[in-house]
């Protein structure tokens, strides 16, 4: 019971205790604050990632594209692990609004839109006919056109905070691409620089990912139109397959599984003309061939990590020289206590109680004062906004962050507090041990009391 009485007054009773423990608090404030959102921009991220392509993608390393899809889109959709499929054509193309004297590369994706979007979340993305993404290229000024679908940066205005300028429904604006179809064999179809395909599609939808660079240079036009400017040949290609999993199916299971019917139907194909376009095609999770992007957001949050092990270590050092400050000028109360019997083994005790009770209390305010400056966050940015114009981050750079993420983990916060009981226990380990073996003799000699 005097472990914990001499421990609570040791922390309660002393100023400096305030100054370990607010350095403590402190700590854990940033690093809640910090890692919440971090983990909250990645874990974001990579769901943006996974939304954009589905589960699984069977894609060709060329432009150029692979036939015979639609035999293999039958087979995937006959297994009893596959949901949904859906076919993509990628491409680059020239565009250039009507009225206006530049032209614009971007990329374009042929997709069939309800298709899609059971695959997808293309359909979630379209700020239009999100209820009803079959509607996706209609314009609904004028149902007989061809409509295309613009990623929202190439189309949305923001206003002054970086937010989004609403639209009620699309208006007309017409847009002419213009492709250089490539055959089977990689070739201009035409074989001249001046022959291209060029067609107007018209305005009917924009579509926000929260993926900058897919909403700042994408536009999504009809599966069949993209492959006629695209594709030139009798046989028809495509770019990928984007394959979704039933709910129970786990992601590499399926991809292995996807894998061996490819290999099966690259042997049954392997004799007809246009055989040589399977040998480029890879099966892949989507974290596969997202991995470019997800890459570096990961190695930032690696990087993060690693700064605030460091911050860790600095509150060790605090605590250790907090611990030896009160271990030099409590050395009488030590040695009555060893005088009275006291082992030094409680000694050392007492004074690790003193440090877990330093670092729980510490977790605890930093990590409520956390909670509670991330459930304001946003708030707090607008009003920042507000009054000087500042801004955590540039909506318009920023294109996927409308809002800071704030949810805090629970599991992220025991880490952190646990982590920050252990750097606590650690900075008193050596006070704790130069006061057990302080001998009473040595502190209560006559000339020193």
């Amino acid at each position: 019971m005097y472990k914990l009485t001499l421990s609570s007054r040791y922390l309660f009773k002393k100023r400096i205790s305030y100054l370990a423990l607010a350095a403590v608090a402190l700590c854990v404030f940033i690093v809640v604050v910090v890692m919440t959102i971090m983990s909250g921009l990645v874990a974001g991220f990579k769901q943006k990632n996974h939304d954009f392509v589905g589960d699984c993608v069977v894609t060709s390393e060329s432009l150029v594209g692979f036939a015979y899809y639609e035999d293999f889109m039958q087979t995937l959709e006959q297994a009893d692990f596959v949901e949904a499929v859906s076919p993509v054509i990628k491409s680059y193309v020239m565009i250039n609004r009507a009225g206006a004297k530049r032209n614009f590369g971007k990329e374009i994706i042929g997709i069939d839109a309800a298709r899609h979007s059971q695959v997808t979340g293309f359909g979630d993305s379209l700020y239009h006919n999100s209820a009803d993404p079959a509607k996706a290229f209609i314009p609904v000024y004028n149902p007989e056109l061809t409509g295309c679908v613009l990623g929202i940066e190439l189309w949305l205005q923001r206003d002054s905070q970086g937010k989004r300028i609403k639209e009620n429904r699309p208006y007309p604006a017409a847009f002419e691409i213009s492709t250089f179809p490539l055959t089977a064999r990689g070739a201009l179809a035409r074989g001249g620089a001046g022959e291209v395909s060029t067609k107007t599609f018209y305005y009917s939808d924009n579509s926000h990912t929260g993926l900058a660079r897919v909403d700042g240079s994408t536009i999504y036009l009809p599966f069949e139109w993209a492959q006629k400017l695209c594709m030139a040949g009798t046989d028809k290609r495509t770019n990928a397959i984007y394959i979704k999993f039933k709910p129970d199916v786990k992601l590499e299971q399926g991809r292995n599984k996807v894998n061996l019917l490819w290999q099966d139907f690259k042997q049954q194909k392997a004799e007809l003309p246009q055989a040589n376009l399977l040998e480029n095609v890879n099966v892949q999770t989507w974290k596969e061939y997202r991995r470019t992007f997800i890459a570096a957001m990961e190695k930032e949050q690696t990087m993060l990590t690693v700064m605030f092990a460091l911050v860790g270590i600095t509150t060790v050092f605090i605590i250790f020289v907090v611990f030896y400050m009160i271990v030099s000028h409590k050395t009488k109360d030590i040695g009555i206590l060893k005088s009275l019997g006291v082992s030094s083994g409680n000694v050392a005790a007492l004074f690790g109680n003193y440090a877990l009770m330093l670092g729980l209390l510490g977790s605890a305010i930093g990590s409520l004062g956390g909670w509670y400056f991330l459930l304001y966050v946003n708030e707090i940015e607008k009003w920042l906004f507000e009054k000087f114009e500042w801004q955590m981050w540039d909506r318009s750079l920023y294109v996927g962050i409308d809002q800071i993420p704030n949810d805090v983990d629970i599991r992220v916060v025991a880490i952190i507090i646990m982590s920050t009981v252990l750097a606590c226990l650690l900075g008193a380990l050596a006070p704790s041990f130069q006061a057990a073996r302080l001998k009473p003799v040595q502190t209560l000699q006559v000339n020193q009391l």
